[in-house]
């Protein structure tokens, strides 16, 4: 009875999987499966391929199959499957599907479930990637928003900015009073120099800023009288 269930199920098997059903002996065969990638996968990469080798033992389907999972021969190794590395975890998915469908044909099932799995593993590990990018980039802008944020105001901290807000004005209104006498000192100077310059010969005199050869000609009358001085004998 299991024998002729076996040949029922390969034959169904095979109209369904006309292409990828690939016979080893009368008891044993591979399905080769196509697995979709995640829509939201940054990642560029062939369609990753795995291959389900089933074995009926004899007493079939009373008692599980043999299955194994590998890769296409020189298939190149998926960004988001190693099927060396994911076989047993593969293959513990498969456990539930085996139990569930015991005494009945379950190959077709089973190939469904790896499917699904795989796929799945795929997606669980593109949406780490993106949650590991947010978490970076949410890192990344409240760093970013720090430097906006500046430091919480505390009573100490606010009068510690009074007095030194306080010192630095007096500092900086010291500077412009300085600034502004050093202006003054300055313009004094000038008006100074200026009037000098406009003095009469007579006021140089007077204030001891000229001798006589300093006088013009229009300054003569003006120049004050000199005392004849005496020689004595």
């Amino acid at each position: 009875m299991g024998r002729e269930d076996q040949i029922e199920e390969r034959e169904v098997l095979d109209s369904i999987f006309p292409d990828e059903i690939t016979d080893i002996s009368d008891t044993s065969y591979r399905i080769s499966i196509t697995l979709d990638p995640p829509e939201n996968d940054v990642e560029e990469a062939e369609q990753p391929v795995i291959i389900l080798q089933v074995t009926y033992p004899a007493e079939y389907p009373d008692v599980a199959p043999d299955l194994d999972i590998s890769a296409p021969p020189n298939a190149p190794k998926h960004p988001r499957l190693d099927v060396q590395e994911d076989r047993d975890q593969l293959l513990e998915a498969l456990q539930p599907t085996i139990e569930e469908n015991m005494g009945m044909a379950m190959v077709f099932t089973l190939v469904s479930t790896l499917k699904d799995c795989a796929e799945l593993l795929m997606s669980e590990r593109v949406n780490a990637v993106h949650a590991l990018k947010a978490i970076e980039a949410a890192k990344a802008e409240e760093e970013e928003n720090r430097k906006f944020q500046g430091t919480a105001v505390t009573r100490d901290s606010f009068l510690e900015w009074h007095e030194k807000f306080k010192e630095e004005m007096e500092e900086e209104e010291r500077k412009e009073r300085d600034e502004r006498e050093a202006e003054d000192k300055k313009a004094t100077r000038k008006t100074l120099a200026k009037d000098e310059k406009k003095l009469t010969g007579k006021e140089l005199w007077e204030r001891g800023l000229a001798g006589k050869a300093d006088f013009d000609e229009e300054d003569e009358d003006t120049m004050p009288p000199v005392e004849k001085m005496k020689i004595a004998a």
